[in-house]
């Protein structure tokens, strides 16, 4: 189910990206800091584990840090993992901010 397409919002007021599924939304707050972004943390509803949300959020988010030429400050341990079996998105960390 990890390669299913979802349709994913950036909620701008909560500043987070969001997809919602089943009535439940999942989520990756994020803020902005100088000129870049921050990965904050990842949420996805426990009945919805397992359906590649999270990685799906994190691939959005990537893109949208590359789309608006912002280096990525991951504080999320989700997005820490994912970058290590995601090597293509290493060169949008701003790696001062890794894993702080």
């Amino acid at each position: 189910m990890e390669n299913q397409e979802y349709s994913i919002r950036n909620n701008e007021v909560n500043l987070q990206f969001e997809i919602e599924v089943e009535g439940e939304i999942a989520y990756l707050t994020y803020r902005f800091y100088k000129k870049n972004i921050a990965f904050m943390h990842t949420f996805v509803p426990e009945k919805l584990a397992g359906k590649g949300l999270a990685s799906a959020l994190a691939k959005h988010a990537f893109d949208y840090a590359k789309t608006h030429k912002k280096l990525v400050m991951v504080y999320c341990p989700f997005v820490s993992n994912f970058i290590k079996t995601h090597t293509e998105y290493l060169p949008q960390i701003d790696k001062s901010y890794q894993g702080r």
